[in-house]
């Protein structure tokens, strides 16, 4: 039986203390091009997670420390246990995303065509979208009682979300053209991981 472990993490403190000593560490942020858009750590370059599969080799076989970013670390988690099938051994995840970074003082680097927009992050559409969604089945269900099972449902795919570390509403929201943004050059993000 094969043992999967969890990748290794490190928090805002430290990752800014490295960058400090090493301004060249290799930075992946895993969201959507408008997330990132909208704000990232500087030097990160952006493969969006449903664009790794088919890079993995190549930035597994690059060599040197890796810092994995997302939002919150759930889909850095994912991106990690992908490049540690590759091979890559030198990963980390930053712990609670972007939001830990920001909460922690660290400095975030906003594209010119970002600053002009205000793009909500993926987390908050969701919240946004569940919340509708249950409100306005709860008072549908006035008129039509089935309509409290769709608010049911939801609840528990928010559970199974948080339990999971997945969220199939977020994968969802994910594919819209609002988060699509400019879309980024994956070849050229991969060429930069690999120096």
């Amino acid at each position: 039986m094969t043992t999967i472990l969890a990748p290794a993490t490190v928090d805002a403190g430290s990752l800014r203390a490295e960058l400090a000593v090493d301004p060249a560490l290799r930075l992946l942020d895993v969201r959507t091009p408008g997330e990132f858009q909208a704000g990232h750590i500087e030097g990160a370059v952006n493969v969006p997670l449903d664009q790794l599969d088919p890079h993995l080799a190549d930035i597994a076989s690059a060599g040197g420390r890796l810092v994995l970013v997302c939002q919150a670390g759930g889909r850095a988690s994912q991106a990690a246990g992908r490049l540690a099938g590759a091979g890559d051994r030198e990963l980390a995840v930053l712990e609670q995303g972007m939001n830990g970074w920001v909460a922690s003082g660290g400095p975030v680097e906003r594209s010119a065509a970002s600053r002009a927009d205000s793009r909500w992050v993926l987390e908050r559409q969701v919240r946004l979208v569940a919340g509708g969604i249950v409100a306005s089945s709860i008072l549908g269900s006035v008129w039509q009682p089935k309509l409290r099972f769709v608010a049911g449902g939801i609840g528990a795919g928010l559970v199974f979300a948080a339990v999971s570390n997945t969220c199939a509403m977020g994968s969802l929201l994910m594919k819209l053209p609002y988060n699509r943004g400019t879309e980024s050059d994956v070849a050229d993000a991969v060429g930069r991981l690999r120096g």
